[in-house]
């Protein structure tokens, strides 16, 4: 049956409307923010330098892992209860209500730290309503397309996502974001009269992804609708619990998606990290301001978009297995850099006093990151498709934000320990590298077709 250009085009907006969250809330604009309120705030309070920077790194990743352990519990359940009742829309619009209420609120961290643990409940609760609205999104990919177009979609989905982020930091940067003499990247105050001095430029950026979401969801609603010919079962808990449980039980009796979860919950967690702590990096060792930051993210997510359109479509002619492998790969010797490099030395051999080198080689990093990290997220959904039941395909997606999230406090957890055991912003990042390396070993066993024709064929 043929799938209408305006559903595809409305699902598709919901990254364009919900990617700024993740651009300029998670790691360009508001995290390096709150790193440095964070430090700011720990130095106040009689701690050394070093020390500071490392206890806002680990306040922040705990915040993840928290946020990441509620969404790995809820995640299948909800994904059930879903495709139980035969309904995804009402949930989608009830965590966007939660989103939006959230982001709006981040305009409370000021700058002298004094609600920085509330401002940090409140961004991952808005992390968590992005991420369970993410899912239910995803679980209506499988009906937009055949196969083969799936990956096309997912990538060009993506990369419009990647385009929003672009966009939506250009007017960060240009209008309201302000650096360390008060103005924005255009050499102005920050717009509507906002006080520079009490850094509200760049705390408008929470309201900004409140209102961008609010705009740009409207198509999706307008042209995305349940089927309403889904079949329909019980949504009593006991129901839906046993339905979950079966489908778990299953799992580990499907050698390739047994694989591709468990990898792929390693190579996400990896990848999560480095999105995470991207720009906490960038501020804590290479000691840029928000504006700089921000110039890095723009390169990065136009990377992003153009990277990940480009993958969506050797999806669409290899599959999605080969996209994820070579993305992968990419990401490994990323990481190695970030570990190995310094202000002042990469890999123990030092830089001119006052070298540019290591910002250049950032900046590289930032293209690769954002470039295989696009790329990587939109074949991995495609990939989790060649593994959904045509039937159950939000709870199957309840399971891919599972092993997505089971092992999320996994990455900054272990950052935290490395961090605090070294002492080293850089060497902290150790564990990215080995999470990376058993997401790749882990894919030798997922069949690169996936297993979704057996579901078709016993149905």
């Amino acid at each position: 049956m043929a799938v209408s250009k305006k559903r595809i085009w409305g699902w598709m907006s919901f990254d364009w409307a919900s990617q700024p969250f993740y651009t300029l809330g998670l790691t360009f604009i508001f995290g390096p923010y709150f790193a440095v309120v964070a430090t700011e705030y720990f130095l106040a309070g009689g701690m050394e330098e070093i020390a500071a920077d490392a206890q806002a790194q680990w306040v922040w990743s705990l915040g993840q892992t928290v946020a990441g352990l509620l969404i790995a519990v809820t995640a299948p359940f909800l994904g059930a209860f879903a495709d139980n009742s035969g309904r995804k829309i009402p949930w989608i619009a009830f965590f966007s209500v939660v989103y939006v209420v959230a982001t709006f609120m981040l305009w409370g961290l000021t700058p002298d730290g004094s609600a920085l643990i509330l401002m940090l409940i409140i961004f991952y609760t808005g992390f968590f309503a992005a991420e369970s609205s993410l899912n239910f999104v995803n679980a209506i990919l499988p009906s937009l397309g055949t196969e083969k177009e799936i990956g096309r979609i997912s990538g060009s989905g993506a990369a419009m996502g990647y385009w929003g982020g672009v966009v939506s930091l250009f007017i960060m940067l240009l209008l309201f974001s302000e650096n360390d003499k008060g103005v924005t990247l255009l050499g102005n105050a920050p717009l509507f009269g906002l006080d520079p001095e009490a850094r509200e430029g760049t705390r408008f950026v929470g309201p900004f992804i409140a209102i961008w979401y609010i705009i740009f969801i409207i198509p999706f609603f307008l042209y995305v609708r349940d089927d309403p010919n889904a079949p329909s079962k019980s949504t009593r808990l006991s129901a839906v619990w046993g339905e979950l449980m079966d489908t778990l039980r299953g799992v580990f009796q499907r050698k390739s998606l047994l694989s591709f979860l468990a990898g792929s919950m390693f190579y996400r967690d990896a990848l999560n990290a480095l999105y995470a702590f991207g720009g906490v990096y960038a501020a804590l060792v290479l000691d840029w301001g928000i504006i700089q930051i921000g110039v890095f993210g723009i390169i990065a997510a136009i990377a992003a978009a153009i990277a990940t359109w480009i993958g969506g479509l050797c999806d669409q002619r290899f599959g999605p297995k080969p996209v994820i492998r070579t993305c992968v790969w990419i990401l490994i010797g990323v990481s190695a850099i970030i570990i190995g490099m310094s202000r002042e030395a990469i890999f123990g051999l030092p830089f001119a006093e006052g070298s540019g080198t290591p910002d250049l080689i950032f900046y590289a990093c930032g293209i690769c990151i954002g470039g295989a990290g696009g790329a990587l997220y939109a074949s991995s959904r495609s990939m989790m498709v060649r593994h959904t039941h045509p039937e159950r395909p939000a709870e199957a997606f309840g399971l891919f934000a599972l092993t997505g999230k089971a092992t999320a406090f996994l990455a900054p957890a272990l950052i935290t320990v490395f961090t605090i055991m070294t002492g080293s912003n850089q060497l902290g990042f150790l564990p990215v590298v080995f999470l990376f390396f058993i997401g790749l070993l882990l894919l030798r066993w997922v069949n690169k077709d996936g297993d979704r024709a057996e579901w078709s064929a016993s149905s």
